[in-house]
């Protein structure tokens, strides 16, 4: 067979290269068309074909026109030889060739094409006297041109053009013209305002079969691909202002979902469907009254209730879209049982729809008996699917958890039936709650010793046992069977049946068990020393490690007390899980408006915190939503520097020189007081000086609402609750709110480890439509380096997204960085400048000191620059153990003891950056109780910016302390004027060092 391939390959090329006529090259083509179907390469006709669309007879250049959009893709050379005569045929007479010519140029028409049709094939489009069929193909044909470049259709003169074409009386025409429509709003939706009553007209006529001819009539339907196509263009708008249009489209998607049911005819039902779903859509983006959306609930009820599959899996996968309206959860909620009983269908398509819907219809109503259902089935769920099941019951326990111990029942339970498809990232989430909740230490412990009775369980199971017995052991010691040696027999029975990678859990519990024996055991001593023997000349050097530190460390008696404490608990962290749960989607061609809303709903998850308590109110922010995060390529959030004297920052697009060697005054006066960089409502931006040095701290006068006009446009959206309050307190904590207004809230949860900060914002869209035009711009100061993720430009409805932000530290400064954000709802475009709380206190580390370590280095720091002086006045009166506790906040350690003046105050901390590394800091605060208004402040450190920074940031705190949280807002105090570096000895009174080395 491939012999005789070759042959006629060869017998075509060599007929081709002959002067044939075209009808004779016509067979020879038609035959190469098929040798190519057949998997032969035939590249040596492609000119032959190529010339045939030149031919003057119809056989011919039909032949021409199908081997060439068979054969050839958009970027072939050979086409730029066919533009010309593609155009002849299209401008000419003959509707014939223009039909050829449209459907070609509609298959394999690239840019080229675009460019040098799109007017020609505009022009046929609207011709009045073109027949239908020409005028179809036309607008097909400038739907491929439009999605190639967009510049061909010009927005100024299409647009009354593309409205006309709506009245169309011809079907056909009107159902392509329908499909450039939906191209043209997705991409700019505000042009074409006059097309959306236009649409509307269009799905009345069809609801009510008003002269609609009988060949687009399918099976009853009026055209039904029309009706799909006007409702998916409608669903671009973003809602109906006009009364009259939107009662006029209510009552044609009220008689879609009236007249609307399952019939025994597989066509009429698919076509039936197919208007009915894409109504459902339009009326949840249209936030249709809820007697309508419970309408829509019923009618899906019924659909998951019917025997045919495909109507049943419709009906779950489009009650899953329903969830985004709020106020049909509880109609979901009634079909609860018969969803359920969807997760033992035959059919593995329609199972899984029914965990989802169950998935996004959880919550803390009904948590418990889904999660239940879940567990119960998952014993005889399919293997394809335990893994999806076993993460989104453990998801769903986390979320909506009644109480801890129920959580812990849970997970325990997941990993017993399903122990090989438990991912570690789900009992790593268990031993993070108990870990930070003392008060679930002892029922955890004693579940875990439960599991371990059984005689076969899965080697997860033995891990997370393991690990929660080791740590959490001693505190059953008085109930039967749990003294640390019988605790030690039970684990050690399954250490033969584990692998190597549990092992070294195993052997840290074995550590554990033995510390906490008091008193010592010395059998049950011996019995562990053999095992860290056992293993001292094992392969694997994780193991080996292991067995002989904690050998070495074991026999030190009482000292591994200190050294095999408790685990300390876990910060404040999001959910891994959640992540794992994401299911990407592939984004279609039409790129639906649907999918913005398909996302499900923000997430509760509960997160390890330092609290006992799990019922108590969820965290406002940052819950971590289950939304897909894309990795997007990163930008440095600050400027590069080009010089020692001054740094480029780009506030709105253009490059500003600051000059960081004039500090700010009084910053952080400015910082707990109103926003310096704000404007007054409705005024101007400021002129470009100002905007500067009011990004660099420079307090101002105005009020503090941080919303300040950008362009031509004046902010009408006001922020919920009061900034400054808001900045402050996450000057105090890691995570909370930063800003928040009826349409977006944005929150803050922060690490600092050193001289490195990692900050994740938290944009979460609050409303049910989309947000638009999103962006973001840090403006760092001078001795910060900050990069900040790339922020998409759309936040769907009801969906948050994370935007890492990381942060580096490069010298002592006291500037704020500015967050410049921006988005746009319906109309509101609204600007906000927010300062980030990466201020002077997240570098410190407390550290305690004691006197043999403190009174050497503040006598070796003698004197300015090292060490300055300064007695301030106008310090709102505090009690000395307020103003403790406000230094301990800023991450000062209150070191008791060192001054023997009861009315003093000493403290310690730890300074870094790239610049100093770890530079120890020293404080000392001198009262007057006769006079709380004025105190004699002293710092101490290695660094002369340092001693500085840190001077000004105490003294602003005892100056301008905030006002409580819920009080009216603390006048801003007037700036003070600062150098950059103290070069002159400030004038003091007496050295403290010398005085307290005389008092000691």
């Amino acid at each position: 067979m491939k012999r005789l391939g070759r042959a006629v390959v060869m017998e075509i090329f060599c007929f081709l290269k002959q002067g044939l006529t075209p009808y004779e090259k016509k067979k020879y083509v038609w035959k190469m068309l098929y040798i190519y179907m057949l998997g032969y390469d035939v590249d040596f006709g492609h000119m032959e074909a190529v010339s045939l669309i030149s031919a003057p007879k119809y056989p011919e250049k039909q032949v021409g026109y199908i081997v060439t959009s068979s054969l050839l893709n958009e970027n072939h050379d050979f086409l730029r030889l066919a533009i010309n005569t593609v155009r002849n045929d299209i401008i000419g007479r003959n509707e014939t060739f223009q039909c050829l010519a449209l459907t070609m140029v509609g298959n394999i028409g690239g840019r080229e094409f675009a460019e040098s049709l799109a007017a020609d094939v505009q022009k046929l489009l609207i011709s009045s006297s073109c027949r239908p069929l020409v005028r179809k193909k036309a607008a097909l044909c400038l739907l491929r041109l439009y999605r190639k470049n967009p510049d061909v259709v010009n927005i100024d003169g299409w647009v009354d053009r593309m409205a006309q074409l709506l009245d169309e009386r011809d079907i056909g025409v009107l159902t392509s013209s329908m499909s450039l429509l939906v191209a043209l709003v997705s991409n700019n939706h505000e042009a074409y305002w006059s097309c959306l009553p236009k649409c509307v007209k269009v799905l009345e006529r069809l609801a009510r079969n008003q002269d609609i001819p009988q060949e687009y009539t399918y099976y009853g339907i009026p055209s039904p691909w029309l009706q799909v196509k006007a409702m998916r263009a409608l669903q671009y708008f973003p809602t109906i202002e006009d009364p009259n249009c939107r009662r006029s489209l209510f009552e044609v998607l009220q008689r879609i979902l009236m007249g609307t049911d399952v019939v025994k005819n597989v066509n009429k039902n698919n076509a039936a469907h197919a208007v009915l779903f894409e109504a459902l859509a339009l009326v949840m983006h249209l936030d249709a009254e809820k007697e309508m959306m419970s309408q829509c609930v019923a009618l899906l009820g019924k659909f998951i209730a019917v025997r045919e599959p495909n109507i049943r899996y419709l009906g779950l996968e489009n009650m899953t879209r329903m969830l985004m309206v709020t106020d049909v959860q509880d109609s979901i909620k009634r079909h609860q049982a018969q969803i359920i009983t969807s997760l033992k269908d035959p059919d593995i398509s329609i199972r899984r729809r029914a965990l989802d819907l169950l998935y996004g219809m959880c919550d803390i109503s009904n948590a418990k008996d889904i999660v239940e259902e879940l567990l119960q089935y998952l014993s005889t769920a399919d293997f394809a699917m335990r893994e999806e099941l076993s993460l989104k019951a453990a998801i769903l326990a986390e979320k909506f958890a009644p109480d801890l111990s129920w959580y812990v029942d849970v997970i325990l339970q997941l990993i017993d039936k399903a122990g090989d498809f438990v991912s570690d990232d789900i009992w790593f989430r268990v031993v993070q709650f108990v870990t930070n909740n003392e008060d679930l230490q002892p029922y955890a412990a004693a579940k875990a010793r439960e599991y371990l009775d059984k005689p076969a369980i899965h080697e997860t199971m033995v891990k997370v046992s393991a690990y929660l017995l080791g740590e959490f052991s001693h505190l059953l010691a008085r109930r039967p069977g749990c003294s640390p040696k019988e605790i030690f027999i039970i684990i050690h029975e399954k250490l033969p049946t584990v692998s190597t990678s549990t092992i070294p859990i195993l052997l840290s519990t074995y550590a554990k068990i033995l510390m906490h024996t008091q008193p010592p055991d010395p059998e049950l001593q011996n019995q562990i020393w053999t095992i860290f023997n056992k293993y001292e000349s094992c392969i694997d050097a994780e193991i080996q490690q292991r067995a002989v530190e904690y050998f070495a460390l074991s026999r030190k008696g009482a000292a591994v007390m200190d050294i095999l404490a408790e685990m300390p608990k876990f910060p404040e962290r999001q959910s891994a899980l959640i992540k794992k749960a994401e299911v990407a989607e592939v984004d279609s061609a039409d790129q639906s408006a649907i999918k913005l809303r398909a996302q499900q709903q923000t997430s509760n998850a509960l997160v390890v915190t330092d609290q006992h308590s799990a019922n108590g109110p969820p965290p406002t922010v940052p819950a971590v939503g289950p939304l897909t995060l894309v990795k997007v390529p990163s930008t440095s959030g600050n400027a590069e520097h080009t010089s020692e004297g001054q740094a480029l920052t780009q506030p709105n697009g253009t490059l500003t020189k600051i000059d960081p060697q004039t500090p700010s005054e009084d910053l952080l006066g400015d910082l707990l007081g109103p926003l310096a960089i704000e404007g007054p409502p409705g005024a101007a931006v400021q002129p470009q000086q100002n905007a500067v040095s009011e990004v660099g701290g420079v307090p101002s006068a105005v009020d503090g609402a941080a919303i300040v006009p950008v362009g031509e446009y004046s902010n009408s959206v006001q922020p919920i609750g009061n900034i400054n309050e808001r900045f402050y307190a996450l000057c105090l904590k890691d995570s909370g709110v930063l800003y928040e207004d009826p349409y977006i809230q944005i929150g803050i949860k922060a690490e600092w480890r050193a001289q490195h900060g990692h900050l994740v914002l938290f944009l979460g869209n609050k409303n049910t439509s989309p947000l638009d035009s999103v962006q973001a711009l840090v403006l760092p100061p001078a001795h910060l380096k900050m990069e900040l993720s790339l922020v998409p430009e759309t936040i769907p409805p009801r969906a948050q997204v994370q935007c890492p932000l990381e942060v580096l530290n490069l010298r002592p400064s006291r500037d704020v960085a500015v967050l410049d954000f921006s988005y746009k709802f319906g109309a509101n475009m609204v600007n906000v400048k927010l300062r980030l709380p990466a201020v002077l206190n997240k570098f410190l580390q407390p550290i305690s000191v004691s006197a043999e370590e403190f009174f050497p280095q503040w006598r070796s720091l003698s004197g300015p620059p090292l060490k300055l002086q300064e007695v301030v006045r106008g310090v709102r009166p505090l009690p000395l153990t307020e103003m403790a506790n406000l230094f301990n906040s800023f991450r000062l350690m209150i070191c008791p003891g060192l001054d023997p003046n009861p009315n003093n105050l000493v403290a310690s901390t730890t300074f870094y950056s790239e610049s100093t590394r770890a530079m120890l800091c020293l404080i000392r605060i001198e009262t007057d109780p006769a006079d709380r208004t004025q105190l004699r402040m002293t710092v101490a450190s290695g660094d002369p910016m340092l001693t500085f920074e840190l001077k000004e940031f105490m003294k602003e705190q005892l100056v301008s302390i905030p006002t409580a949280p819920h009080g009216p807002t603390a006048p801003p105090t007037p700036p003070v004027a600062q150098v950059a570096q103290p070069t002159s000895p400030v004038k003091a009174l007496t050295d403290p060092g010398a005085m307290l080395a005389g008092l000691l």
